[in-house]
């Protein structure tokens, strides 16, 4: 017997971490400090989107197994913010036998959307969620903060990057990946011992994925007007030739993906894609937006005024 009948997996509510209170850029706080926050009318500082990707791999891993780990895709939309105390849940469709594309969310306890996602398995990842979006995306009006920036503008040189366990990640990421994984929302001996990974190495969590991929970003001097305050609206992190490893030198290049506006923000989406150390072979990429909040930007307060 059969049925048609969607069903859905969910992963235990969790209590994310904020660890990016002390976080600075430009000079500046942070929308992750309170009192920042606060002032652009956010009720506390929120917890950075990325820190849910890591309820989702418990998941996608029964799903599909250690190869989600080495090719897969998760391609979010963030709906909503979470702030440290709330409890948040991820959520799983199960796709149809041999499927390779599901969709994916999370909310917080009371049933309030914190991200809605789209999951797939490469190589062919299928249309992911932020493709749709960015095709989707009308031309934006006269940008300010984001003037001097165009699509297809890349960063002057490559960036070399590495995340060891005890490495400070700098003012972006104020932290280490040991740090990270004492408050991490879901555990695994595969992130910090090199004997229990079927890899034969520690690999990088997801989440820590986007840390890697972003802490060395302002070397790509992107002529962003500031100081004006963002966040993290769209994110996509897909493996090509997975999983990233601790411990391991890679090199990074960036270009403008897109570019957008909105009532309260610019936004820049930038495509981040991470090769292995001698350049030559792409193992994985970002997609990130960056959603600018035009009230943060002096000079948008004067045009307005």
């Amino acid at each position: 017997m059969s049925f048609d009948t969607p069903l859905v997996i969910s992963g235990p509510l969790r209590a994310p971490k904020q660890m990016l209170a002390d976080q600075e850029y430009g000079g500046h706080s942070s929308i992750h400090d309170d009192a920042m926050a606060e002032k652009l009318g956010f009720r506390a500082g929120p917890i950075e989107g990325p820190t849910h990707f890591s309820m989702f791999p418990p998941l996608l891993a029964q799903i599909w197994g250690q190869a989600w780990f080495e090719r897969g895709c998760l391609s979010a939309h963030y709906l909503n913010i979470v702030v440290e105390g709330e409890e948040v849940r991820a959520f799983a469709q199960v796709p149809a036998v041999g499927a390779t594309t599901t969709r994916v969310w999370a909310e917080k306890a009371d049933g309030t959307p914190v991200l809605e996602a789209s999951a797939s398995l490469g190589p062919d990842f299928g249309p992911t969620l932020l493709e749709q979006r960015m095709a989707s995306l009308r031309p934006p009006g006269k940008l300010m903060i984001l003037e001097d920036l165009h699509v297809g503008l890349k960063g002057p040189e490559d960036e070399r990057v590495r995340m060891d366990p005890d490495q400070n990640m700098g003012n972006l990421y104020p932290f280490s990946l040991t740090q990270k994984l004492a408050t991490i929302t879901e555990t695994s001996p595969w992130y910090s011992d090199a004997k229990a990974s079927p890899w034969g190495r520690a690999i990088i969590p997801l989440e820590m994925v986007s840390v890697l991929a972003e802490y060395s970003s302002p070397t790509a001097k992107f002529p962003v007007k500031g100081p004006a305050v963002g966040l993290f609206a769209d994110q996509e992190i897909r493996m090509l030739d997975g999983p990233l490893f601790v411990g391991q030198d890679y090199v990074l290049r960036r270009e403008i993906a897109a570019l957008a506006e909105s009532r309260r923000t610019e936004s820049y989406w930038v495509r981040t894609r991470i090769f292995d150390a001698s350049g030559n072979r792409q193992v994985a990429e970002m997609l990130l937006n960056h959603a600018t909040l035009k009230d943060s930007y002096a000079g948008h307060q004067t045009a307005s005024a």
